[in-house]
């Protein structure tokens, strides 16, 4: 059975009209500048070309904080100045400056506001919720769509390693440039949408290029108030064509206050950590030897989820140095009638933006009551439970684990056929080292994600016989047993303490094995 949900869809763009609207346009022809092939031959738009930050400073920081005030403030100037203009010229659907906004008194400093115009005129459409990945369709709305005045400038890697700035370049389609649009519904001060590689009409999906232009984007405008976020389907994207949103706001959001807890530190120097005190379950990325070592992890991460089909929101904050990932199950509960009538009513759409604490609210009875209180009930029933958070970490942090050592996926290859003398002799001493301590990260990782659940499950339900978590213990025992394997042959520099660590933790696997086992047998009538 398919799960969907009706809303009303948010108008990003003045050409996005209903689909029987599209269908009569489509056959009297284009009739505007758009961006798709009827009107790209010899358009030109401004391009920003910005240069490619890859190395961190002495002092471990990513490259939004390093001192180049020219590149860093044209950016900022560029795209307020360009947005400016598109609102003297009366592109956007309302005055988003006349809205509302009050930071809600309390613990957490929620920030509400009323924007009554975003679902005006507008009839809601029906959305299916329950695939991440779903196929482009050409068909529906999507940027090609969208008029050139829209767009304020092309956002591409520089080629020569310098910033420029080019006032009006031809739009090359064999490149596929990546483009910064209005947004004609902001939800704040210069809304825009990044939108990667425009005329590849890629879905609604991560990958690593596409993360990685974002985190440029966010390290290049340097400013800490500008932030860029991202919905999968199913955590309320409604155009399944890959897009970024971004917005300014001179307000710390709640999440970026919200203590974490660190959960390791990658190989690749990025730490992951835990959100703690905070209705939402999230995990934070911050750090990583360059900026494309934060972008992989965090866009592995992504992927991994969207793989599994788990609905996710991403939020990319303080100049691209720390990134929220946050899982979500709220437009699962609502398309199957598990959300509460009071909080439909408010048709809030908690996606990226409402998790991070901005609560844009439609109805000015929900503006007045807002609380501290009733943005934690909201944001609550956003949030997975804490048992199938930790589910979804341990698949994270494997996929993490895997993309560091070579994309190798050890559950999916569990026999390892030994490497002959040659091959060892051509890894050199620090290939050695370096695999190695990947794979004891993994592995320990992994046992302590694999542990902390089975402890929390006992601790709340008692050694009940469920057959679940024996398997994901005997998981673990395989996967460290490949690893042992792994190590004897790729190196000999941390061997032994590796084999003792490993020896200790599968004795520990296989008491928790007999444990259950034992738990599960079927008794003996008297």
């Amino acid at each position: 059975m398919m799960l969907r949900i009706k809303r009303v869809p948010t108008v990003v763009s003045n050409y996005q009209k209903d689909e029987a609207e599209e269908g009569a346009r489509r056959v009297g022809g284009c009739g505007r500048n758009c961006l798709s092939q009827c009107c790209i031959p010899g358009a030109k738009l401004p391009l920003y070309a910005f240069k490619k930050l890859n190395k961190i400073d002495g002092d471990k920081e990513l490259p939004g904080s390093e001192k180049r005030e020219p590149p860093v403030a044209f950016l900022d100037s560029l795209l307020l100045g360009e947005w400016e203009d598109r609102m003297q010229r009366g592109l956007f659907r309302y005055d988003v400056t006349a809205c509302e906004t009050k930071v809600i008194p309390g613990q957490f400093g929620f920030i509400a506001q009323l924007n009554e115009g975003r679902h005006l005129k507008k009839r809601p459409t029906e959305f299916r919720v329950d695939k991440v990945l779903q196929p482009f369709d050409g068909n529906k709305f999507n940027f090609t769509k969208v008029g050139q005045e829209e767009v304020l400038f092309q956002f591409e890697a520089s080629e020569d390693g310098e910033v420029q700035f080019i006032p009006s370049a031809p739009i090359e389609p064999e490149n596929s440039p990546s483009v910064v649009a209005i947004n004609v519904s902001p939800i704040e001060y210069g809304h825009v949408l990044l939108i990667p590689r425009i005329l590849e009409h890629l879905p609604q999906r991560i990958d690593r290029e596409s993360f990685l232009l974002a985190l440029h984007m966010a390290a290049e405008a340097g400013n800490p108030y500008f932030r860029l976020g991202y919905n999968s389907l199913g955590a309320f994207a409604t155009i399944n064509h890959l897009h970024f949103q971004a917005y300014y706001l001179a307000v710390t959001f709640p999440i970026e206050k919200a203590p974490t807890k660190k959960i390791t530190v990658s190989d690749a120097g990025v730490k992951v950590s835990e959100l703690l005190n905070y209705p939402v379950r999230g995990l934070v990325f911050e750090g990583g030897n360059t900026l494309q070592d934060l972008s992989n992890t965090v866009s592995d991460a992504c992927i991994c989820l969207q793989e599994n089909n788990i609905p996710y929101n991403v939020l990319i904050s303080d100049c691209g140095k720390r990134i929220f990932l946050l899982p979500q199950c709220y437009a699962e509960k609502q398309a199957l009638g598990e959300v509460r009538a009071e909080l439909l009513d408010t048709q809030v759409n908690p996606a990226v933006w409402e998790i991070s604490g901005h609560m844009v609210l439609k109805r000015k009875k929900d503006y007045e009551e807002a609380s501290d209180e009733n943005a934690w009930k909201l944001l609550a029933e956003v949030s997975l439970s804490e048992e199938r958070f930790q589910e979804v970490n341990a698949l994270i942090f494997e996929a993490i684990a895997s993309g560091d050592n070579g994309n190798a996926n050890l559950l999916e290859d569990p026999e390892v056929k030994p490497r002959s003398h040659e091959e060892v002799d051509v890894i050199n001493t620090s290939s050695h080292a370096a695999m190695t301590r990947r794979s004891i990260w993994k592995l320990s990782l992994f046992h302590r994600l694999c542990f902390n659940r089975l402890l929390s499950e006992e601790m709340k339900k008692g050694l009940h016989p469920q057959m679940q978590w024996i398997s994901y213990v005997t998981q673990s025992g395989r996967l460290m047993h490949v690893m042992m394997t792994k190590i004897h042959h790729v190196g000999k520099v941390y061997h032994l303490k590796a084999k003792r660590q490993m020896t200790e933790n599968l004795g520990q696997v296989a008491k928790f094995r007999q444990r259950y086992e034992k738990t599960a047998a079927p008794k003996e009538e008297p």
